[in-house]
């Protein structure tokens, strides 16, 4: 075996400028399969990511804000609260907090206008991936600020002038009463949102509440971001100590809103498919051509495979050298493909064109690298063999006849 692998690479070395020209189909074919691969699953890590934003991430439950069906009645929201306290201590919950959806106005140097209010807690923005093209996210210790914190869409921003944040702009809301909050961060810009929006840290709701009567203003829902093994028994407890605290009657629900729960397929599915439909063709195509150039090697060497049958090479060994030619010559292309493919896919180019603001860096996977190698090894045997299948029957008087 090593013999014959030996040999295999001499006539490589012999007769490179020719293999080398038959192997660039192999090369691009290896280099399409796990460029396909990798891009695959960056395009995966950015849809993954970007499901998160919206419904966080796995496991997220969520508990909507409890009601009694006898009597239509809402729950209290100091309540409700004491009890979310409670089983965020009781189970030691690190990132937990409650999502408020509000409509709201906002004055400009141009007029009032709407601004769509996101009311949370400082564990949305890790909770739901939230990025910023600048300034900072909220933090605890901003629920002790005099006026409320902000952070602002981009459309938001440019239409306050696009102020530094360094020098502590502010956007006043119209409430109950005006409000000046202080902007701490802006969004990225967005093309698929139109409107006016901003994230509003939740202690500084109070002011902007339509009334100050209970049950007046919409209750919030609260969030918990808990390991995937645990989501399950800490919906039922949640569930069940929610129900202990508003009394028999009360309907509480808890449910997972994460993208695992959806039981979401892969959107890019179908497009992997045809892209590796195109590598294989054209991965068929250059085994067509190693055969081809194989068996005119083959028969122009029919005096030397006769002379070496001639000094007791068996036809096994034949056959072996043969198909080990084919091999060699296209593993060391496999090779050449999957680093190309390793050099295109982890470009910054490729990574901001195919996923913009990628969070966690995605590694260039390791099965694409196996399946450009294996695919390359599969290509270099389906093309030995035939022309191994010719060598084996030359004999020495063919040797002589040539």
């Amino acid at each position: 075996m090593i013999g014959a692998l030996v040999e295999a690479w001499a006539e490589f070395r012999v007769h490179r400028a020719r293999v080398l020209l038959s192997l660039v189909g192999v090369v691009i074919a290896v280099a399409a399969l796990a460029a396909v691969v990798g891009v695959g699953s960056i395009a995966s890590q950015a849809q993954i990511e970007q499901l998160e934003r919206g419904a966080g991430r796995p496991a997220t439950l969520v508990l909507n804000p409890p009601y009694d069906p006898r009597t239509g009645k809402q729950a209290d929201p100091a309540k409700l609260a004491a009890a979310f306290d409670q089983i965020v201590e009781r189970y030691s919950i690190t990132y937990a907090g409650s999502v408020l959806w509000s409509g709201g106005q906002a004055q400009f140097v141009d007029g009032v206008d709407a601004v769509q209010l996101t009311v949370v807690d400082p564990a949305y923005g890790p909770m739901h991936r939230v990025q910023l093209a600048r300034g900072d996210w909220f933090s605890d210790r901003d629920e002790l600020r005099l006026t409320p914190a902000l952070v602002v869409s981009d459309a938001v921003w440019r239409r306050l002038g696009s102020p530094d944040l360094a020098t502590h702009p502010t956007l006043t809301l119209i409430g109950r009463q005006p409000t000046t909050g202080g902007i701490l961060g802006v969004l990225p810009p967005d093309p698929y949102v139109g409107n006016l929006q901003a994230y509003l840290l939740g202690s500084g709701y109070a002011a902007l509440a339509p009334s100050a009567a209970p049950g007046a203003s919409p209750l919030p829902m609260y969030e918990f971001w808990v390991p995937l093994e645990l989501a399950d028994p800490l919906a039922e407890r949640i569930r069940a100590e929610v129900g202990a605290a508003f009394g028999e009657g009360w309907v509480v629900d808890v449910q997972r809103q994460d993208y695992l729960a959806w039981g979401a397929g892969d959107p890019l599915e179908p497009v992997r498919i045809v892209l590796l439909a195109i590598a294989g063709l054209i991965l068929l195509l250059g085994t067509l051509s190693l055969v081809n150039i194989a068996l005119v090697t083959v028969r122009q060497r029919v005096q030397e495979i006769g002379i070496r049958r001639a000094f007791g090479a068996t036809a096994p060994r034949v056959f072996l050298a043969v198909l080990l030619e084919s091999v060699v010559a296209t593993v060391i292309a496999g090779f050449v493909g999957v680093v190309l493919a390793v050099i295109l896919v982890q470009s910054d180019w490729i990574q901001g064109l195919i996923a913009p603001g990628l969070q966690d860096a995605v590694p260039f996977p390791v099965e694409a690298a196996v399946i450009g190698l294996v695919a390359a090894t599969g290509v270099g045997a389906l093309a030995g063999l035939l022309p191994a299948l010719v060598a084996v029957r030359v004999k020495v008087v063919d040797a002589i006849r040539y």
